[in-house]
């Protein structure tokens, strides 16, 4: 209850311990109130808490030792850091230099937009594709791969967009182009044909309009990031701008919409 009050506090990635859990929050996005605000709901809880700002090289360097591994998506797709040997079983390979940027393919979230997209080969090939979000950029490279004719990537913190471009430039890609910023720089004009949305209930919500305004007509959007018990205020926004369901997707505690604009 309390990691589903967090995530309004900018919250977006939680690591659940034995004895309660870890959260990460962006410093752009880190919100302090959150200590005044959030609360257990059920009566007769207490809990106690600590607040440490990470270093971004101790973080970094952690992280590639101690956590990111290959991993393999839908049996077509190996995700890998360029320290790890490459695999020419796979038809996909996807290397990452994770750094402080989101998206490895561990979080259940990313490997639900890996498969959707590794699901649709023919919707991608020749798309517009918008990665709202980037990250480390991992969403928009594979799109890259399947054949997509051009990514953008938009992302809020200046650490990932260079990371993204970083990752961009270790997979030879040559159709990506990351832009810094929020929904506001993604103008009105239609001119996506996919959208890959991997953020937060509230920031979807929030921004909805934003996309609708860019997808083209019969445009395919997928959207993660959330509980599947905030998937229907995530549906009804997007219903209310002309975005409708097609499918979902749930895995662990985790899901994915898949729309389509009409």
């Amino acid at each position: 209850l309390m990691i589903a009050q967090l995530g309004d506090y900018g919250f977006d990635s939680f690591e659940e311990l034995e004895d309660g859990f870890s959260g990460y929050a962006p410093i752009a996005q880190y919100d302090e109130s959150w200590a005044e605000n959030v609360s257990p709901i059920l009566e007769g809880i207490t809990y106690s808490s600590q607040v440490e700002e990470m270093e971004d090289e101790d973080w970094n360097k952690k992280w590639e030792e101690n956590y990111f591994k290959p991993i393999v998506i839908a049996d077509k797709c190996l995700v890998r850091s360029p320290q790890h040997v490459a695999d020419k079983n796979y038809p996909y390979e996807v290397i990452i230099n994770p750094q402080m940027s989101f998206g490895t393919g561990y979080h259940e979230t990313t490997t639900l937009m890996m498969q959707f997209l590794l699901d649709n080969p023919e919707m991608v090939k020749g798309a517009t594709v918008l990665d709202m979000g980037c990250g480390t950029g991992i969403l928009g490279i594979l799109a890259s791969k399947l054949g997509a004719d051009r990514i953008v990537g938009v992302d809020i913190d200046e650490w990932s967009t260079r990371n993204a471009t970083e990752n961009i430039a270790l997979n030879n890609v040559e159709n990506f182009e990351v832009v810094l910023g929020g929904a506001e720089v993604l103008g009105s004009a239609p001119k996506y044909d996919i959208i890959l949305a991997n953020i937060n209930r509230n920031i979807l919500v929030r921004d909805m309009k934003y996309y609708s305004g860019v997808l083209k007509s019969l445009g395919h959007i997928a959207f993660s990031g959330f509980f599947p018990t905030d998937a229907e205020k995530v549906k009804l926004s997007a219903i209310e701008n002309c975005i409708f369901p097609e499918s979902e997707a749930v895995l662990g505690d985790w899901m994915t919409l898949r729309m389509k604009k009409k």
